[in-house]
């Protein structure tokens, strides 16, 4: 009795996982694809950060159960980009001083 009542949370079928390791699978080929077919430039960079933060989004929101809980996604996913969005701004604004006191102190160099 007390073992069934262990097992008794959310279970997800097992056709859900199949169907998201189908499209991981999918997913990955096409990123395999754009090295195949030769795409250059400012394409390739998009295609594979498109896929790659597609199958990011799937195993995360799937494989770590976060697409059930939505703080946690939150959380998890836009609270880290926000924070780097912060630094890098700070680092920019921190380079632009110090290359400001680098010429006034030291000329503009050879």
């Amino acid at each position: 009795m007390a073992q069934a009542q262990a097992h008794s949370g959310q279970q997800h079928p097992l056709k859900l996982y199949l169907m998201v390791w189908g499209l991981l699978f999918v997913l990955s080929t096409f990123s395999y694809l754009v090295d195949y077919l030769g795409i250059q430039g400012y394409l390739r960079w998009f295609l594979i950060l498109l896929f790659m933060i597609l199958k990011a989004g799937l195993i995360v929101a799937v494989f770590m159960h976060m697409a059930w809980e939505r703080l946690a996604l939150i959380y998890a996913i836009l609270v880290p980009p926000v924070l780097v969005l912060v630094f890098v701004a700070l680092m920019v604004s921190e380079s632009n001083y110090t290359a400001l006191t680098r010429l006034t102190f030291f000329g503009a160099g050879p």
